[in-house]
């Protein structure tokens, strides 16, 4: 059973989204909400991110929505460094600090500013150690960030008993055209 899930996926950049305003962004959000909530009746309880802009930040704010329907679901929020959002623009920068206000927990696992790529790497580690699954929005045909942590996840499956759930470009075309038929319907 599922009760801590990380969940990580694409920067908006590496999905040609430059503004949340973006319809991709809602058709995102509703897959996170589809699985949580099916996840939430199954007994998920934590929801663990790294507060990294995209898939990350959209999620908490699917949790903080969930949580008026399920005050069982929390969320923490673990940066692999401080002052991780230091060189965004001042509007993410206001968004990351509200998310952070919301979240049931959040620390930084180094408790020093970026120095090199090893903070991400002991972030994956620990995130691995410390959940029972990982959701990665992600597609094979479309590699970026999230692939370094599917990679270390399958490793780390291999010899732990891990779940890790995928929600695909094809996931995302489904969400998407039965929100389409939604409103055509609400005509």
């Amino acid at each position: 059973m599922l009760k801590r899930l990380v969940i990580t996926g694409y920067k908006p950049h590496e999905l040609g989204i430059f503004d949340d305003k973006h319809e991709g962004v809602r058709f995102i959000k509703k897959a996170l909400e589809n699985r949580l909530r099916a996840l939430v009746d199954e007994g998920l309880e934590w929801v663990i991110l790294s507060g990294q802009l995209g898939v990350e930040t959209w999620a908490a704010e699917v949790v903080i929505e969930l949580q008026e329907e399920f005050p069982q679901l929390h969320f923490a929020i673990l940066t692999p460094f401080e002052d991780q959002e230091k060189n965004w623009n001042e509007a993410k920068q206001e968004k990351y600090e509200f998310l952070l206000s919301q979240a049931d927990f959040h620390r930084s696992l180094t408790n020093k500013p970026y120095e090199a790529p090893w903070q991400f790497v002991e972030k994956n580690k620990f995130f691995l150690r410390n959940s029972d699954g990982i959701l990665l929005i992600y597609d094979e045909e479309t590699e970026g960030s999230p692939k370094f942590i599917k990679q270390e996840a399958e490793r780390y499956a291999e010899k732990n008993e891990y779940d890790i759930l995928i929600i695909s470009a094809d996931d995302l075309r489904i969400v998407a055209e039965e929100e389409q038929q939604n409103e055509w319907n609400g005509w």
